[in-house]
């Protein structure tokens, strides 16, 4: 049983009949009506040898007979050519008006290719309810965000090595140089070659069930006997706080119960707590209030966008931070459950060195006694 592949081509102007044209189905057809190799080779302006070739192939690849080979004859059609045929115009005639809606979609699709006024920015991030928001909003103003969502140490490194045009994470405000923030990002992040954009001022806590039956008020109730605790996966921003809470707690990982228990998203936790298979998990308001549950604020945090400096004249982030700068961004931001525009600096260009302070390039002074 042979296979069915799809494929398309992009051209100036729409094909012939065909609504799906197949180069097979194309040189037998060519061959049937004209009645010799040759003949068929001119009507589609190739050559003998091409032709001829390429229905050799065909056959040794179908392992059937394609044409009759009689020499001093005319050209014909082996019973199973005469059937692909058949096949071919049968299913043309019977998908005709889905084939021509999924030529519509693609063509809708291309043509931001062809827009210059459309822009595409493929960013790669931790998960964050406002990106998603950002991308349905920003799409609307023919700013298309090809976003991934992904742990922040795992974005930052695809935007070093090229994989993304910018990258997003998020830490608590001026995290000291003693971190475990400033031990993650420090030799990720490197004045003069990136920039950082603000995004959103957001809060994070533990989402709970609702009602929150078991009293959990702050980090060190998750030490009470039977709670079971859903973690990020390493390398999440998320999973950098919970670490950085722990340590101003004076609590460690062997302290919480189900600290190895990993879920993808903010999402996913919620999911897990909902489901009853966790009872908290570090994590953003909106997923709580999302799946119907309870929050527990913690702490408040900065979202950053990071790309390259030489990217920040790039049309698609100028048309990023035109959109992250607008009146109508700002009410989405604040719409949304424990985020703020008003400290979000939205759209503006920050420096590194004073937003996360972990540098100190003064040298040390030489001792010349």
């Amino acid at each position: 049983m042979h296979k069915v592949e799809l494929s398309y081509l992009l051209s100036p102007e729409r094909g012939k009949d065909a609504l799906i044209r197949n180069p097979l189905m194309d040189l037998l057809h060519a061959v049937r009506e004209q009645g010799s190799i040759s003949r068929a080779a001119r009507e589609l302006d190739m050559s003998y040898r091409h032709v001829w070739g390429a229905l050799k192939k065909w056959e040794q690849t179908l392992a059937r007979p394609l044409i009759v080979w009689d020499k001093g004859q005319r050209a014909r059609l082996t019973e199973f050519g005469e059937k692909l045929l058949w096949a071919e115009r049968q299913a043309q005639a019977r998908l005709a008006p889905q084939i021509e809606a999924l030529r519509g979609d693609i063509a809708r699709a291309f043509s931001t290719a062809f827009d210059d006024d459309a822009h595409v920015l493929t960013l790669y991030a931790s998960h964050d309810a406002a990106l998603s928001a950002l991308r349905d909003q920003a799409a609307a103003q023919r700013l298309h965000l090809d976003i991934r969502f992904m742990g922040s140490v795992d974005a930052i490194a695809a935007l070093n090595a090229g994989r993304c045009m910018m990258a997003g994470f998020h830490t608590l405000d001026q995290p000291g140089s003693a971190s475990v923030a400033a031990r993650t990002y420090r030799n990720l992040l490197k004045p003069g070659l990136h920039k950082l954009i603000g995004f959103a001022h957001r809060s994070q806590g533990l989402i709970v069930a609702r009602g929150n039956p078991l009293r959990i008020g702050q980090l060190t109730d998750l030490k009470q006997p039977g709670l079971r605790y859903v973690n990020r996966s390493q390398g999440t921003g998320t999973r950098v706080l919970l670490d950085e809470l722990l340590a101003q707690a004076g609590l460690s990982a062997g302290d919480v119960a189900g600290y190895d228990t990993q879920e993808p998203s903010h999402s996913a936790v919620a999911q897990a707590i909902a489901g009853g298979a966790a009872d908290a998990g570090l994590g953003i308001e909106a997923a709580a209030r999302e799946k119907g549950l309870d929050f527990v604020p913690l702490v408040q945090e900065r979202y950053h966008l990071v790309c390259l400096k030489s990217a920040l004249v790039d049309a698609p982030v100028q048309a990023l931070i035109t959109q992250l700068q607008s009146a109508a961004w700002q009410a989405s931001l604040d719409a949304l459950p424990g985020y703020s525009g008003a400290q979000a600096d939205s759209g503006k260009i920050l420096s590194l060195r004073a937003m996360l302070p972990w540098w100190n390039y003064r040298k040390a002074k030489v001792d010349k006694s």
